[in-house]
């Protein structure tokens, strides 16, 4: 029998595994995936630098430290683009290592301060959902559905910009307003998913329903909602094992979850391994046969 505050908490997680699914679909066909990993990475110095300035775990505070150091992260990548010979992969290889070095830093400093057993930061390294209190699944309930809604009402014009950007300029959208909404949404989703999936796991949950749905169709719509779904199958099949299993933490539980689904599509999509084979031998049976 499964307790009421662990089907909160999996309903949570299942809506997070959704919203992920979607924004990810469209970093992903946009090539941002890796700049959100490194957002990823970047929230773990704002978390602990604001539980170093208040002394007080509350996560509306905790969250509003993240999303700083990770939208600074995703400046500090458009800069060094920008301004310097280094290429993106680079400077988001760069901005990583050194945000992630620097949450690590402080984090020592907080589990070495008076508070440091009490604070718990130690979770958001991997994620821990059985820790969740109703106001931070409430958080999570809200900043989810705010991230599908503006997602589905921008649907149309991030459509135009991933596949025609040329035509999307002509019209007179704003592409820059987009690019700059989609980033937010970005950064909004890794701060959202943190506490339950962790730092450095989170960007797996943008980039992994993605990859899998894209190995099934080809159609934006078709690709939104099967990432949809293999995001929220993820985050609640994932809490699951986590809540049974007592110490499992729950972010590796459910990439593996993810990773589980992307091999399996991996291997019998219709432009997977398996088909691809099959066509092979066909082609090679038809040219014995011609």
């Amino acid at each position: 029998m499964l307790s009421g505050n662990l089907l909160w908490v999996l309903c949570g997680t299942m809506l997070l595994g959704i919203a992920a699914g979607i924004t990810g679909t469209f970093s992903f066909l946009q090539k941002q995936s890796l700049v959100g990993d490194a957002a990823a990475h970047a929230a773990l110095p704002g978390i602990a630098l604001a539980f170093l300035l208040t002394g007080q775990k509350e996560l509306p505070i905790l969250m509003l430290g993240a999303g700083i150091t990770s939208a600074l992260s995703v400046y500090c990548i458009q800069w060094i683009v920008s301004f310097s010979k280094l290429k993106a992969d680079a400077a988001i290889g760069l901005v990583l290592t050194v945000f992630f070095g620097i949450g690590v830093v402080f984090l020592t400093v907080v589990n070495r301060s008076p508070l440091g057993n009490q604070s718990g930061l130690n979770n958001f390294i991997f994620g821990k959902a059985a820790t969740m209190t109703k106001a931070d699944l409430m958080w999570l309930f809200i900043s989810a559905t705010i991230i599908i809604l503006v997602s589905l009402l921008l649907y149309k014009e991030w459509k135009l910009l991933i596949f025609d950007p040329v035509y999307a300029k002509g019209i007179g959208l704003p592409i820059e307003a987009l690019k700059a909404t989609l980033t937010v949404l970005i950064v909004m989703t890794i701060v959202t998913g943190i506490q339950a999936v962790g730092v450095i796991l989170m960007s797996a949950l943008l980039i992994i329903p993605a990859a899998s749905a894209k190995l099934w169709t080809k159609k934006l719509s078709s690709m939104l909602m099967l990432s949809a779904i293999i995001g929220g199958v993820s985050g609640i099949t994932g809490t699951f094992i986590s809540a049974m299993r007592t110490g499992l933490s729950t972010g590796p539980i459910i990439v593996l979850v993810a990773a589980a689904i992307f091999f399996l599509s991996y291997f019998i999509s219709p432009s997977g391994q398996i088909s691809k084979y099959r066509r092979k031998m066909q082609f090679r049976k038809q040219g014995e046969l011609g």
